[in-house]
């Protein structure tokens, strides 16, 4: 067998492979006389079938078979004496003219082929203890809890029939019947009958709560509104519409009393009970949003520690997702680029850096994990499965058996507790240091931060 490198730029290589007629048909005898033991073939008793007949009836099956196993093993031989770590699939290019495939499938000829392939750079990992990484921390104060239990009141809230003539004011609940036109023509989806709206909740299209207010029962009124740029129907985002609208009912919002027995009609024992139900969530809350920050600052960590080429065919993959994804979401809202002050080179330019770091991250966290045998256990999915399909009542079986049924999904649902893993790894090596922050600090969008700056 003969190895010539004919490709050597950066991580891309390429080797023409020659493997001698000689050995391809002494591989495909041994397969041969093992087939005589299992086949049966009329006029022959049981391993008695003469190879030279065994080779007329299956050789050419045999050789292909022997020519694909070849190039398998050399192909894995020539990675595995060079420590090659494949980006992608080998791109293998073998004869296509008729006369020599059929001379090759014969052992005629010897086999000669090329394999082109993309590898993973060495990745020389940084000395993670010697990274320092800040933790937000928020306590849960007993305001927080009185703030989440009063939500939780205004949202079980009751509301009474005003009397007679009065108008809705801020905070009333209306129940209406309305008919939507654009130019004077109906939408779908913009009539309903009986629809409760509170003003100022925020239910509505902005502006459209807001024209309840000095209404009375059996009025109409048409309410003049625009939907947003953003608006999740492409064919109604941005435009100007009117809604005919009659209110049938107003309600006053009564009063709560936050007691026992409030605790008690939500299910728990007592207000105490329901206190310390509401600071566990919140403290939740606070934790996931917590280990939301230290783990997109411990990323830009590893960013900018780890410097080096990504496999460019792996950078274009990440990029084309995203940008199928831009591309559908602007189509979708009727956005341009102008709308988002930018253009499309630009926005090219930008995504092009993201899938870049996103490529290289993803190498990083997959040797940090090879290199410290770290592994997602069958049982670490399951419960990942389990809890998708409790995100779905009555239709738990169908997730199941969703994720039992498509592989992909189920390597997406490991992915991210794998990097989850990983991520721990590095956090109980580095020297994390706590900074008590206020909720509003832990919330705050950092990439608003960064423009505001």
């Amino acid at each position: 067998m003969q190895v010539t490198e004919t490709l050597n730029e950066g991580l891309k290589h390429e080797f023409k492979i020659s493997v001698p007629a000689s050995d391809l048909d002494a591989k495909a005898g041994a397969k041969l006389t093992d087939l005589k033991d299992k086949v049966r073939i009329n006029g022959f008793r049981p391993g008695k079938v003469p190879v030279a007949h065994l080779k007329k009836v299956y050789g050419r099956s045999v050789m292909a078979e022997t020519i694909d196993q070849t190039i398998r093993d050399t192909n894995t031989q020539i990675f595995t004496d060079r420590g090659f770590r494949l980006a992608t699939e080998p791109k293998i290019t073998m004869p296509t003219e008729q006369k020599d495939v059929e001379e090759l499938l014969a052992g005629k000829t010897d086999l000669t082929y090329t394999v082109a392939i993309e590898v993973v750079p060495a990745i020389t990992l940084a000395d993670f203890k010697s990274f320092s990484v800040e933790k937000p921390v928020v306590d849960v104060s007993d305001k927080d809890v009185d703030d989440a239990i009063q939500r939780i009141a205004d949202g079980s809230r009751p509301y009474n029939a005003k009397a007679e003539g009065a108008k809705a004011e801020k905070g009333d609940r209306v129940t209406i019947n309305f008919k939507g036109t654009i130019d004077g023509v109906a939408f779908d989806g913009g009539t309903g009958e009986g629809i409760q709206v509170v003003i100022g909740a925020g239910q509505f299209i902005p502006g459209f709560e807001e024209q309840l207010i000095g209404v009375g029962a059996g009025e109409t009124k048409t309410l003049k509104v625009g939907f947003p740029t953003n608006y999740l129907n492409a064919e109604l985002a941005g435009k100007p519409a009117e809604f005919e609208t009659t209110a049938t009912q107003i309600e006053a919002p009564g009063e709560v009393t936050i007691d026992d027995e409030f605790a008690k009609n939500l299910g728990l024992e007592s207000l105490d009970k329901l206190k310390d139900a509401a600071r566990e969530r919140l403290k939740a809350e606070f934790a996931g949003a917590t280990r939301q920050r230290v783990k997109r600052a411990l990323l830009d960590r590893l960013d900018e520690s780890h410097k080096f080429e990504a496999p460019p065919s792996l950078v274009a993959e990440e990029f084309n997702l995203m940008w199928t994804s831009i591309e559908s979401e602007m189509k979708q809202s009727g956005k341009t680029f102008a709308d988002e002050d930018t253009t499309e080179e630009k926005a090219k330019d930008e995504y092009q850096k993201i899938a870049d770091r996103r490529v290289r991250l993803g190498l990083v966290l997959s040797e940090i994990g090879e290199k410290n045998k770290i592994t997602v256990t069958d049982d670490e999915v399951g419960r990942a499965v389990i809890e998708r399909a409790r995100q779905m009542p009555g239709r738990e079986k169908e997730v199941w058996d969703y994720y039992r049924n498509n592989a992909q999904a189920l390597a997406q649902l490991r992915a991210p507790i794998y990097e989850d893993k990983v991520v721990d790894y590095i956090l109980e090596l580095a020297n994390v240091t706590e900074k008590k922050v206020t909720k509003e600090e832990l919330f705050r969008d950092e990439d608003a931060e960064k423009t505001a700056a």
